[in-house]
């Protein structure tokens, strides 16, 4: 009876959703990164990225080339997962720091429960394991969280040269191989393998999208000031633009600044702007104001904030790195925040299916089953009690599925919101499928966060069998619970 009604409110994948109250009217400036923000790539991309690092991974690391038979598997991994650099462990965490039994992987297998319970003695991770603020696994944390979209194939690739060395008894140092593949995948950008090969063949990795434009345009129509701060060279955002945009994408922006290096960008006072000229040559040049139609390298936060004046809640800037676009612009500096959450889409796809709804209101079912009737302590109950307990784990799992085998959805575990989550409704005021969704939206639109109930202002699973909100057969009378 209530599939039918919940299908009736499908949720909408191109609507812009608010952790923070926020009106557009406020905005006067508007701020993007580059890579996956004004632009997408095709899932030729991550693979690139893949056999590159692997192949530096055997030319430069004398890694066995055996490794070469593993191919990227873009279903393998999601982002937000952690990864334990010395147990060489990959997994899901929650909110609370609590390890989703199931979603640890050693190599490409997954690692038993009891195992997993072992080791961590329970499935808590202390806080002074976790990573760092941005993330990384540093200063005696042991765990890395993937946070990044180009993280992906890293992820693979990490866990295909753990299962090689696994299935072929070699003996190794999981520090050394997290360090390893890490610095590969960042040789992969740093010497401009990727750049190259998308400039090569840019029909092949960016998906091309008018409606980036037609975003910068309508921005543009209404008075508003823009501008890009990208970590990616000049000469690749260049060409990019020039394809997604048009050959005056500059003139769309009033400051560009390439090779930003965020998030040191926000933080470090020391450096200074230079102008890059036509041919890509740094000048010299004393930078006393950032012109149109120009683009600067480097520069930090604090400089952009005294050449410019543009300061505060006036600020709205996009970008798809939770930590290295966002978290210091909301926390440091007053500016809004949008995130942009490709996976977004295909998440909200998946919830609008009748399967997962049907799924989903039986596993809610069986959990208020389960909470109303544990107080029957007789063995014919207690045997229906352990029944439902396992089917509801069946349910959990075929939920999983619905979304990637392994890991299941970005934003939930079981019950739980994911650690990915619980760091997206801190950092960005707002969140997205893409740019495109800001096409739905006046330049005046105020978004309003929904009121979540807490817990205790739910009413509980008894008083709704009570009402009949989820009236379930044969419960409507029951014995009252003392």
């Amino acid at each position: 009876e209530l599939v039918p009604s919940i299908m009736s409110n499908m949720l909408n994948p191109d609507a812009i959703f608010s952790n923070n109250e926020m009106s557009l009217s406020d905005i006067e400036i508007y701020g993007f990164d580059y890579d996956y923000t004004l632009v997408f790539y095709s899932k030729h991309l991550h693979t690139l990225i893949f056999n590159a690092a692997r192949d530096l991974l055997i030319n430069e690391h004398r890694y066995p080339a055996e490794i070469r038979k593993y191919d990227y598997d873009p279903n393998f991994a999601i982002r937000g997962l952690h990864y334990d650099v010395h147990r060489a462990l990959l997994m899901k965490i929650d909110a609370f720091h609590y390890i989703q039994l199931g979603t640890v992987y050693r190599g490409l297998s997954v690692v038993p429960d009891e195992e997993v319970i072992a080791m961590y003695d329970g499935s808590h991770v202390p806080l002074e394991q976790m990573s760092d603020f941005y993330g990384k696994s540093s200063q005696g944390n042991t765990m890395k969280q993937f946070m990044d979209i180009f993280s992906l194939p890293e992820m693979t690739l990490l866990s295909c040269v753990n299962e090689y060395f696994l299935k072929n008894n070699i003996d190794y140092e999981p520090v050394h191989l997290y360090k390893d593949v890490k610095d590969s995948i960042r040789d992969v950008h740093i010497k401009g393998i990727m750049y190259r090969a998308i400039e090569a063949d840019i029909e092949k990795y960016i998906c091309y999208a008018e409606q980036t434009r037609a975003v910068l345009a309508k921005l543009a129509d209404h008075g508003k000031k823009m501008f890009l701060i990208t970590n990616s060279p000049s000469s690749f955002v260049d060409k990019g633009m020039k394809f997604i945009v048009g050959k005056d994408w500059r003139d769309l922006f009033d400051v560009v600044i390439v090779q930003a290096d965020k998030p040191n960008f926000f933080n470090d006072k020391r450096r200074p702007f230079r102008k890059v000229n036509e041919r890509g040559v740094l000048l010299w040049d004393k930078i006393h104001k950032l012109q149109k139609g120009q683009i600067y390298k480097q520069g930090n936060l604090y400089e952009f904030l005294k050449l410019t004046g543009w300061r505060g809640s006036k600020v709205l800037y996009f970008g798809d790195h939770i930590y290295s676009d966002l978290a210091d612009l909301t926390l440091k500096h007053g500016w809004r925040t949008g995130a942009i959450i490709p996976e977004l889409r295909s998440e909200i796809k998946i919830m609008n299916t009748e399967k997962y709804i049907q799924t989903m209101t039986w596993l809610q079912t069986l959990t208020g089953l389960l909470e109303h009737m544990q107080v029957h302590r007789d063995p014919d109950s207690q045997m229906i009690l352990e029944e439902w307990k396992k089917e509801r784990k069946e349910m959990r799992e075929m939920n999983r599925n619905f979304f990637n085998a392994q890991f299941g959805s970005l934003f939930r575990t079981d019950e739980n919101p994911t650690y990915f989550l619980r760091r997206l409704s801190r950092f960005a005021d707002i969140y997205m499928a893409s740019l495109s969704c800001l096409l739905n939206y006046e330049p005046d639109y105020t978004f309003y966060p929904r009121r979540t109930p807490l817990q205790h202002e739910l009413p509980g699973w008894s008083d709704q069998l009570c009402t009949g909100t989820f009236r379930i057969p044969f419960l409507q009378e029951r014995v009252q619970i003392k």
